[in-house]
């Protein structure tokens, strides 16, 4: 009688979920593979707060444009990663004012999903900080590439800073490649003579005159 040869190959018993834990997107990279493929398919963040801010979002005409700039600041981010959504299923913005917050912002947030067999997937997450410092240290370092661009004489608008530092800028890219390209601005131009353009010296009327109409033995 012949042999038989058996194999047995094991991959494992504890398969991992599509939907990965905390610890996995505590590390994971803003542009890297997202687990089973989930697709965002609508979201949105409530905020309210209780200082003036939030005072004058209570004028219509004035949250406008404020949603418009948050809106397109998540939009950018999704379209980023080769996906899109509809607008009409993003709704991001100042909610209400509630005076006892006084500058305490909260931020409700939900995101409703699907992924591998259509499975729907829904997160929701509260994010409460101190608004004004929140946003301090961000307008700081704005007016100090400002003040780098006005040293080198610099016009326009700044693309690399205005992308890191607000929501709506010129040209989108991840918060990653805003970082990098406004260090790299602040690398060129914040040290004296490294693609620092020097500012020319202005002569006065009479030193000209001297130099080319006086003959001086």
């Amino acid at each position: 009688m012949s042999k038989i040869r058996v194999a047995i190959i094991g991959v494992g018993n504890c398969a991992s979920s599509l939907i990965q834990g905390v610890q996995y997107y505590r590390d994971a990279k803003e542009t890297g593979f997202v687990p089973g493929g989930m697709l965002v398919d609508r979201t949105c963040q409530l905020n309210t707060g209780g200082n003036t801010g939030f005072l004058n979002m209570l004028e219509r005409e004035r949250l406008d444009s404020k949603k418009k700039s948050k809106t397109n600041a998540v939009v950018s981010q999704i379209r980023n990663r080769g996906l899109d959504i509809e607008a009409d299923n993003v709704h991001v913005g100042p909610s209400d004012y509630v005076p006892w917050q006084k500058d305490n912002k909260v931020c409700f947030l939900r995101l409703e999903s699907h992924h591998f067999g259509d499975v729907p997937t829904t997160l929701e997450g509260r994010l409460s900080v101190e608004d004004s410092p929140n946003s301090a240290g961000v307008v700081s370092d704005a007016i100090r590439c400002v003040k780098l661009a006005l040293d080198n004489r610099i016009k326009g608008s700044l693309v690399a800073p205005s992308s890191y530092f607000m929501k709506s800028p010129p040209i989108q890219y991840t918060d990653t490649e805003a970082r990098a390209l406004t260090d790299k601005f602040i690398r060129r131009y914040g040290k004296k003579g490294r693609g620092a353009r020097k500012p020319k010296k202005k002569r006065s009327p009479l030193a000209m005159l001297t130099r080319h109409h006086l003959k001086i033995d």
